[in-house]
């Protein structure tokens, strides 16, 4: 089957044609995002503090909201290219399935041994921990990706990796756990009573489950508490929006190749670091008014940020240790309920994310778990790949856009980010294919006690 414009299957693009810079959105946006926060004085961050958590090369990258392109180092696109370029796939045969006039391409960012799109920053702040001469890193992980594709990034460098484990992730997906052990990774069901604010925590909320935020105060404890470490996180920062931005720019490349221009583009929405990535050189067209799209963030149902949030200044852990971002936000002592999709349990979107929401240049839509898993369930029988359930949240809006096309007889060109695999997620399907599956959706007497915890910030 062949399309009569004469398009495969999967656009490949050549190793040459590799981006060899990332794209920094925040250059070309009108109102940049807001600052970080000092949590003690409420003062715009300074590299000197930040230094104290995060590496310094990166600490510069995530200062910089005026220089478009950082180049790529040799070291980490060597190491792209083990599986990069990543390819471009028209997805004919859903298509024809779901009777559809749009044409349907997706980003397939599983086909590495992280299983996700994860790696592309994952390698990168492994990178300069290693330049700087570090011991190694800490993190947090929710699903599993980031802390698969960290722990992977580090075996290679040689560098130690901590990693702090949403307790109902850990629980819920034991193999993934041990990929990560696999590479040398120790591994830490969060919140634990290994550090303080893991105590605090777990005597606050006895039998919690867990969330990134929870994660991420221990990640980020863990790391100020031991000479030779830095914390790096796998979403929500600036940083990492700019590593993922090789996503967008082979999507781009791939579909110039072919003169094919997307209507529509769309990405699941955690923290923000594949759909940032997805959008950023087609956001920068919009931005600069060259070109027009239209882009969609979907989000879980149960941690409903953009659609459901607020946009202020909040803590980005729920141990309030870290700097303090403004973001779309359901407060920092939001505990999302234990979903399937581990990886979309932030409290809150990356502050470029949110700044572009906020501008209006992007929309956004919240999903329940069964209607993913529907999506989902479709999407492997028809085209052959088992998707993670971060990335079914995507093919669940892809589809339904496609069937809106379908009703009104246009013809759009639809593009999608399938950011991994979802191999390491059977417990999960499992629960789908025994009806044992249920949708939770937070009450707004809920997100109101998150709403209550938002620090009193007036800038």
């Amino acid at each position: 089957m062949t399309d009569k414009n004469k398009i495969p299957y999967k656009i490949y693009l050549e190793e040459q044609e590799m981006p060899k810079q990332w794209y920094n959105v925040r250059a070309d946006m009108k109102h940049k995002p807001a600052p970080l926060l000092n949590p003690d004085t409420l003062q715009p961050m300074t590299a000197e503090e930040l230094s104290g958590v995060f590496c310094e090369e990166l600490v510069k990258q995530e200062l910089d909201d005026t220089t478009a392109y950082f180049d790529i180092p040799k070291e980490i696109l060597d190491f792209y290219k083990m599986y990069r370029p990543s390819p471009l796939v028209r997805a004919y045969c859903l298509e024809e399935a779901l009777g559809t006039p749009a044409k349907i391409y997706y980003k397939f960012e599983g086909n590495n041994t992280s299983g996700s799109h994860k790696l592309n920053s994952a390698i990168a702040q492994a990178y300069y921990a290693k330049k700087q001469g570090l011991k190694g890193v800490t993190t947090e992980t929710g699903a599993g990706q980031w802390g698969t594709a960290l722990s992977m990034a580090c075996a290679y460098l040689g560098l130690d990796c901590r990693v702090y484990m949403v307790k109902c992730s850990y629980e819920q997906k034991p193999f993934r756990r041990e990929v990560m052990r696999t590479y040398g990774a120790n591994v830490t069901p969060s919140p634990s009573e290994l550090t303080r604010v893991g105590r605090k925590i777990l005597a606050e909320h006895p039998g919690t489950t867990g969330s990134l935020g929870c994660a991420i105060s221990e990640a980020v404890e863990d790391a100020t508490s031991h000479e030779g470490y830095r914390y790096v996180l796998g979403s929500v920062l600036s940083q990492v929006m700019l590593h993922q931005s090789v996503i967008g720019l082979e999507t781009k490349a791939a579909l110039d190749k072919y003169n094919i221009t997307p209507d529509i583009i769309i990405g699941c929405a955690g923290g923000g670091s594949n759909l940032g990535g997805l959008i950023a050189p087609f956001m920068g067209e919009k931005l600069r008014g060259e070109k027009d799209y239209r882009f969609i963030a979907v989000e879980p149902a149960s941690c409903p940020s953009l659609t459901r949030g607020r946009y202020a200044y909040d803590y980005c852990d729920t141990g309030m240790v870290c700097p303090l971002a403004k973001m779309y936000t359901l407060g920092s002592g939001f505990i999302p309920s234990a979903n399937h999709a581990g990886g979309l349990r932030y409290h809150g979107m990356s502050s470029v994310l949110s700044q572009l929401y906020d501008d209006k240049l992007m929309t956004a839509v919240s999903v329940e778990q069964t209607s993913v898993f529907d999506a989902a369930t479709k999407f492997a029988r028809i085209e052959g790949i088992l998707p993670a359930p971060e990335s079914s949240h995507a093919i669940k809006v892809a589809i339904d856009e496609a069937m809106r096309c379908k009703e009104t007889g246009e013809t759009k060109t639809i593009v999608f980010g399938l950011t991994g695999t979802g191999y390491f997620d059977m417990v999960a399907y499992g629960k789908y294919n025994d009806g044992d599956m249920h949708d939770y959706v937070p009450t707004d007497a809920e997100l109101e006690a998150g709403f209550a915890g938002l620090p009193n910030v007036n800038l």
